[in-house]
């Protein structure tokens, strides 16, 4: 059973700068791509980035061009969202998610708060 699990959000002031981690197993990473999604209060979940498995980055939230990358390391089964120059509006949770098989996988979600 393919699992995802995030980690890496917190509390961080604007024009902080956090990484989030997906660490993925069951099955082999380097076989598939990984999107970054978001989900603030009151809104719906967003794509943010996404890096592809021949580790082609692409960004879906205009807003956070320029600020945000992504990368993968596949020996290690992990794909990291970088974050910088937070932003208040940066607020939400954060979910990573692949498709495996014709089916969505989608972690837990790790919280990320930008506020002074």
């Amino acid at each position: 059973q393919p699992q995802l699990v995030e980690s890496g959000g917190g509390l961080v002031q604007p024009g902080g700068s956090l990484q989030l981690s997906c660490e993925v197993s069951g099955f082999t990473l380097a076989d598939f791509t990984v999107t970054w999604f978001r989900q603030a209060p009151g809104k719906e979940r967003e794509a943010v980035m996404c890096i592809s498995k021949w580790d082609s980055p692409f960004t879906f939230a205009d807003s956070v061009r320029g600020r945000f990358t992504i990368a993968r390391v596949n020996a290690k089964q992990t794909v990291y969202l970088n974050m910088f120059r937070l932003r208040p509006e940066d607020t939400a949770v954060y979910y990573c998610k692949l498709i495996f098989k014709g089916r969505q996988y989608w972690g837990q979600g790790t919280q990320v708060t930008v506020s002074s």
